[in-house]
């Protein structure tokens, strides 16, 4: 069994879908990958982000609920998403941010990292962290970025948390993650691979209230793991250590395990396999809306209640 090679994919909620789609695929260059539906509450839309083909490591998903309150952020939970940006990238996003009226400020040295802080529409913490890690993806050539500027994928995830000391070791122990340093109240695990979405950042906040969910708190984290085999794995190392894992679950697009570690946030343990070109060809990624097939027979209820879409780039 391989350690955990990275995050597969980090689940948030929204509240107004369209503005959402604005934010990550206009403004941010993020490609709709996948237009699909909450399988637990098919009213809702479940709205995939990524690179060209939605790479494991490149994918932001939300649940946007129509007029949900936004949530409160507190210890017990992801409280931001790093995205990777190429060095010498920093300039060009501000001038980007400024020209598309998003508010931003900047922190000159994370590990010795320049980073842009912003907020998504809801207002979750959004970072891009100048890096010159490695990365593999497959970039959206028809988005709003040019390619030496563009998101390279997931960076980093921060965790707010009262302790410490429980999480690291399981993201050791368990997922076969390594520490880095602390910078400050911030400690930095590493996964296994040299490519995208590596770090985890556990930020101590003692005597912080807890976070209480709604639009723009994340949902889940996802770690990247192979095929069902490895899964399968995973899943019987996490139970024997005492973790109450979920039984598998059938994603369409992957398969998921899920537990809470110790400080409260909730994991997720996602194969590789089978991706998002699985119902749809990778040019017309997106496009339409997919369902699974236990709810094909209510397409036209589902899609009479979906609000519509409009999107400012091509598929292709």
């Amino acid at each position: 069994m391989k350690p955990i090679q990275g995050l597969h994919h980090i689940t948030a909620a929204a509240s107004d879908p369209q503005r959402n789609l604005d934010f990550y695929e206009t403004i941010l260059g993020q490609r709709l990958v996948k237009t699909t539906v909450n399988f637990d509450d098919p009213g809702t839309y479940h709205l995939y982000y990524g690179d060209l083909v939605g790479t494991p490591g490149t994918i932001m998903t939300f649940f946007p609920w129509p007029n949900m309150r936004r949530g409160r952020r507190g210890i017990g939970e992801a409280a931001a998403v790093g995205y990777a940006i190429p060095d010498g990238s920093i300039v060009f996003w501000q001038d980007r941010l400024i020209q598309m009226d998003v508010e931003f400020s900047t922190e000159d040295n994370r590990f010795g990292d320049a980073a842009i802080l912003l907020q998504d529409p809801d207002g979750m913490p959004i970072e891009l962290i100048e890096s010159s890690d490695p990365t593999t993806i497959d970039h959206w050539g028809q988005g709003p970025i040019p390619a030496q500027h563009a998101l390279r994928g997931f960076h980093s995830v921060t965790l707010w948390l009262d302790t410490l000391d429980k999480t690291a070791d399981l993201l050791k122990d368990g997922l076969g993650y390594t520490f880095v340093n602390h910078d400050g109240e911030r400690h930095r695990y590493k996964a296994a691979s040299n490519d995208r979405a590596l770090y985890v950042d556990l930020l101590k906040k003692p005597g912080m209230n807890r976070g209480a969910f709604g639009a723009g708190s994340i949902h889940h984290i996802a770690f990247r793991t192979v095929d069902d085999e490895e899964q399968q794995e995973y899943l019987d190392l996490l139970r024997s250590a005492g973790q109450q894992v979920t039984p598998v679950k059938d994603r369409q697009y992957f398969h998921s395990i899920y537990f809470r570690e110790p400080g409260g946030v909730l994991f997720e343990v996602a194969t590789d396999a089978p991706g998002f070109a699985y119902d749809e060809p990778v040019e017309h990624l997106g496009s339409s809306l997919k369902l699974p097939s236990w709810l094909e027979g209510k397409r036209q209820q589902i899609e009479d209640v979906l609000p519509p879409l409009h999107r400012n780039h091509v598929t292709g």
